[in-house]
């Protein structure tokens, strides 16, 4: 298995294990399969998830210097519950279990693993940077703390993320450093990519789900996901992602095209929606993103939609197989309320953005709506809706109670050195 740029046009290939030490290809393209693999038809549910998503997993590293390792490193990574909230047909997928009680747990703890058992062959060390809008940095400063021949700079805008967000991007010490950044997630995704161009610097990569590593477990879970439900309905369903960067939502359409029982993929976007308005309009136009209750997502600029770009080249091909909606602030209250009155369940914001669009657009369809979040990491705003607390997840109190460490800086990458 060889993995391309997409920006490429001179047919330079790279195993996995380069693409993922890179985070980057050298024309500043993203990295993606050649060609997408197809599930094999051994395939099992019958050793639990994390095996399943390692059997989804393998043949990306075929031939590659991590596929020995591959087993050992998804059996560490992959060590939580990835369970369900089932509802007859209209399923959600909570994600959150992980150390950070977000879906980025995944991607970041299979990431470190691998890059942690590629540096040591190599006696080599990383520089990891990482802009995040919520939860992606702490999900990255947990998975790389104490790992060696590995430091972490975690980048976030000022005042953008959640308290008990924050409270994650900034608990750590040791090889993770956190900085505050004046000004918005773009501006800190912005600063990763010039950092990553500038010549003068060297030994870089990326955590971000521009990396391929991070990328390649969300494909998995969709795998898994999909096959537990086709094997208890005996349906394809509808996969409903939150989608901000769409990273997830790329993992989703892997997932699809390599075999996965789905359906069709939709994309549940917030205010920030340069896709939704794309399929409206024709045209693609990055822009400024806006501040909303479903902060991991706000994203003007979206990475991954390179990769889906690369996928989809042509109009023809993104209309048929995307579909979008963006939910507003109000419709994320209304529907955390709506869910928690009808059943007692509780949602995070991102959450809500998923199943307002599966109510609206799927309502009579099998589906499954990712949940990304636990909703306590987001108290502030399902606790006065909902009328009561919610219980803290006790990986969520322990790094609540970390002291603080954040360094402000102006929104010039320079600053990091």
């Amino acid at each position: 298995m060889r993995y391309i740029s997409t920006r490429s046009a001179d047919g330079a290939s790279f195993s996995a294990s380069e693409a993922i030490l890179k985070g980057l290809a050298p024309d500043g393209g993203l990295f993606v399969p050649e060609s997408i693999p197809h599930l094999g038809e051994d395939f099992t549910l019958t050793k639990g998830a994390w095996y399943a998503m390692y059997q989804a997993l393998k043949p990306y590293f075929a031939g590659d210097e991590l596929e020995d390792d591959l087993e050992e490193i998804c059996r560490s990574a992959f060590s939580f519950p990835v369970p369900f909230h089932t509802e007859n047909g209209r399923d959600t997928l909570e994600l959150y279990f992980g150390p950070t009680a977000a879906f980025k747990d995944f991607g970041a703890r299979f990431l470190a693993f691998s890059m942690e058992k590629l540096l040591a062959k190599r006696n080599e060390d990383l520089t990891i940077l990482v802009a995040t809008s919520g939860d992606t940095g702490g999900a990255v400063a947990s998975a790389f703390h104490g790992r060696s021949h590995l430091s972490v700079k975690v980048l976030f805008p000022k005042g953008r993320v959640a308290k008990r967000q924050r409270m994650q991007l900034t608990g750590w010490d040791g090889n993770v450093s956190s900085y505050e950044v004046e000004g918005s997630f773009d501006d800190c995704q912005r600063m990763v990519k010039e950092a990553f161009m500038d010549p003068s610097l060297h030994g870089l990569s990326s955590a971000n789900s521009i990396n391929l590593g991070r990328l390649l477990p969300q494909m998995a879970y969709y795998v898994y996901a999909s096959s537990v439900y086709k094997l208890r309905y005996g349906l394809d369903p509808v996969i409903i992602v939150p989608t901000g960067n769409a990273g997830n939502a790329t993992g989703a359409y892997w997932a699809k095209a390599m075999g996965a029982p789905i359906g069709r993929i939709v994309l549940a976007a917030n205010a920030n929606k340069p896709i939704t308005d794309y399929l409206e309009t024709g045209k693609y136009e990055p822009r400024p993103s806006v501040q909303t209750l479903a902060n991991a997502m706000d994203v003007g600029a979206p990475s991954n939609i390179e990769r889906l770009f690369h996928m989809f080249p042509d109009d023809a091909s993104f209309r048929e197989n995307v579909s979008a909606w963006s939910v507003s602030d109000e419709d994320i209250r209304r529907t955390i309320k709506e869910v928690y009155d009808e059943s007692g369940y509780v949602i995070c914001p991102h959450t809500a953005c998923g199943e307002r669009v599966r109510r609206d657009h799927c309502c009579d369809e099998p589906s499954i709506v990712v949940s990304t979040a636990h909703p306590a990491k987001f108290s502030d705003i399902v606790e006065p809706l909902i009328g009561r607390e919610i219980a803290i997840p006790e990986n969520l109190y322990r790094i609540m109670h970390s002291t603080p460490r954040a360094k402000e800086i102006p929104a010039d990458y320079h600053q990091l050195w």
